[in-house]
């Protein structure tokens, strides 16, 4: 490899990239209004949801239950009907997304220890059934430990029968005690926005050489594939970077997302990945045959990346032949790296090993865009 011809290759690389300043400018800009799109759109748990609600016994138990989930902040009541079957009609019409059943005689039952209240979720929404579902079941065990420890200071714990509650459990949350959603949203996205620049700013980088009619300019050269390769991934390795450290200040800064581990292992580690995805992204260029068909694969991989990679879905519960698809995308090991460093504060001894998933990916997607690369015109 001659360092002359690298850096005569990196320097046609910067200047085409500072001459195109509305694509650097999308580039540089467009991290920014990804994150905050997702950040403030995409919610996993879905609260203050619309609540129909037919209290058929009005009294004091049926309103300190209604009470108990407006108080919760999951469930916000939208509007009140007489009946099971309005409640459902109000959810098939769409105004409100769950319904609140509440037989004759609550408070009766109460007392006897048999009361049964009918919860309604619309099940269209997986995310509103999720948190609906576990908000509920976790109000009414509160309401029902509430009413058993009353029953229990009325009675005397010797005529209840027992001392304390039959179970108690105790529960942590670790790392992110307030479960806010961006502590796990911000990072995520961080990293997906990091392999979507990483794979748009190369992908597009060898087949627009042929396009524009200057692989000829090219070819005449005594420079090869891998130095090629190498020059083309160099400028978009600084442009990617810049966009890792606006998006993690940001995330810091304005989201007040807390940063629990090392800064420059990090930065290293983002430097890896990032490493990787451009070296994907220049096998997309050379695999392609136009911009447009660079394009595709670009949103193909992106598509895959949301869903598979667990951005978004875990991917514990997935088939085996979607983990295996799931873990030929690097974002799947850097989904890992960027949780355990700015999450959770860990370091290199516990992500080693995507690490070198991280660097080996990208030494094979080099050497295999290198050898795909044919110095002449098809």
């Amino acid at each position: 490899m001659s360092i002359k011809r690298l850096a005569a290759i990196i320097q046609k690389e910067t200047i085409q990239l500072l001459r195109d300043w509305r694509t650097l400018a999308i580039m540089l800009l467009l991290p920014l209004i990804m994150l905050f799109l997702f950040a403030y759109a995409v919610r996993l748990t879905v609260d203050h949801i619309p609540t129909a609600v037919a209290d058929m016994s009005v009294d004091a138990e049926s309103h300190a239950l209604i009470d108990a989930l407006v108080v919760s902040g999951f469930f916000d009541m939208a509007t009140y009907v007489d009946d099971e079957a309005q409640v459902i009609a109000a959810i098939d019409e769409g105004r409100v997304m769950a319904g609140l059943v509440i037989p004759p005689d609550f408070a009766a039952q109460v007392e006897r220890g048999q009361a049964q209240a009918l919860f309604l979720i619309d099940g269209s929404n997986s995310f509103v059934v999720q948190s609906g579902y576990s908000a509920a079941v976790a109000i009414a065990q509160a309401r029902s430990t509430e009413l058993l420890m009353r029953k229990v200071n009325q009675m005397g714990a010797a005529a209840a029968g027992f001392n304390s509650l039959p179970i108690l459990t105790s529960t942590r949350i670790l790392y992110n005690p307030n479960m806010d959603g961006m502590i796990f949203a911000v990072p995520a996205i961080a990293a997906m926005l990091l392999q979507f620049i990483a794979l748009s700013t190369t992908a597009m980088s060898v087949v627009r050489e042929h396009e524009l009619h200057t692989i000829e300019q090219l070819l005449i050269t005594p420079i090869r594939p891998i130095e090629l390769i190498i020059g083309k991934m160099l400028p978009n390795v600084v442009l990617t970077m810049v966009d890792m450290l606006i998006i993690v200040l940001v995330g810091i800064y304005w989201f007040g997302v807390p940063f629990r581990g090392d800064p420059w292992l990090f930065a290293w580690l983002s430097l890896v990945f990032v490493v990787s995805g451009l070296a994907l992204g220049v096998l997309t260029s050379t695999v392609a045959k136009t911009q447009h068909e660079a394009q595709q694969i670009t949103m193909v991989l992106a598509m895959l990346s949301v869903l598979l990679t667990g951005f978004m879905y875990p991917i514990a519960p997935m088939p085996p032949a979607v983990k295996v698809v799931s873990h030929l995308i690097p974002l799947t090991y850097f989904n890992r790296i960027v949780r355990g460093v700015f999450t959770k504060g860990v370091g290199l001894s516990f992500l080693w090993q995507d690490v070198v998933v991280l660097a080996v990916y990208a030494i094979v997607a080099m050497v295999a865009a290198a050898a795909m690369f044919k110095k002449r015109l098809d």
